[in-house]
């Protein structure tokens, strides 16, 4: 795996419709009914190399959103063609693509090396393994969970947290309700590609421009 897929997938045109989060490309488009969803998703399956390849769609009352992999680092070249041929059957059904409703939430573990429980995690929550170091819904509707590797000499103050996954697009925007609603940005040194932010217990959450978020962007005041 490497860096090639989704870098190359986000410098492609005619995929302005997708946002690449943690869990690989994903859009969502605004139907008018699950009728009409479902209606979208039959169409959808027609495409050409779409059934079996893993891709997830799912149909919400007034939404369908469609992600072509379960991870940030299958995306390869023939998804591309996968994702202009989604949008090309959504336009023709008159569902317009909504990229701020587009999301991806991680819950994080951080353990050090020789405590690391992914094993348990699994079977916890009923998961199944995309990557070595990771867990994801079988169903494709719940939070990834991944273990993060902590240095042996860092000292373990939050052994859990969530990362939140935007468009770069709509960061600020998300950044600025959770400071609103009494937000403290504890950390901001990799902005604009993250922030973390933590809640008035001290809990922590990060909000992340992935995996393109290298635009400028100003930060409201903690």
């Amino acid at each position: 795996m490497s860096e090639q897929g989704w870098k190359e997938f986000l410098a492609a045109e005619g995929v302005d419709d997708w946002v690449v989060l943690h869990g690989g490309a994903t859009a969502v488009y605004r139907t008018g009914s699950v009728a009409e969803g479902a209606r979208l998703a039959a169409a959808l399956a027609e495409i050409p190399g779409l059934p079996g390849s893993g891709t997830v769609i799912v149909i919400g009352d007034r939404y369908l959103s469609v992600r072509l992999t379960r991870d940030l680092w299958q995306l390869e070249a023939r998804h591309v063609e996968l994702a202009r041929a989604v949008s090309g059957v959504a336009r023709t059904h008159g569902a317009e693509a909504d990229r701020a409703a587009t999301q991806e939430v991680q819950l994080t573990v951080a353990a050090k090396p020789d405590t690391i429980d992914l094993g348990f995690w699994r079977a916890v929550l009923g998961y199944g393994p995309m990557a070595d170091d990771n867990g994801v819904d079988p169903l494709g509707h719940s939070s990834t969970v991944w273990m993060q590797e902590l240095d042996e000499a860092k000292p373990l103050r939050h052994a859990m947290h969530i990362d939140v996954s935007v468009a770069k697009e709509h960061v600020r925007a998300r950044l600025e309700a959770a400071v609103a609603a009494g937000g403290r940005i504890v950390h901001d040194g990799d902005a604009p590609g993250s922030w973390i932010l933590s809640d008035r217990a001290g809990n922590r959450v990060c909000i992340v421009a992935w995996p393109d978020g290298s635009r400028e962007l100003p930060t409201p005041d903690a």
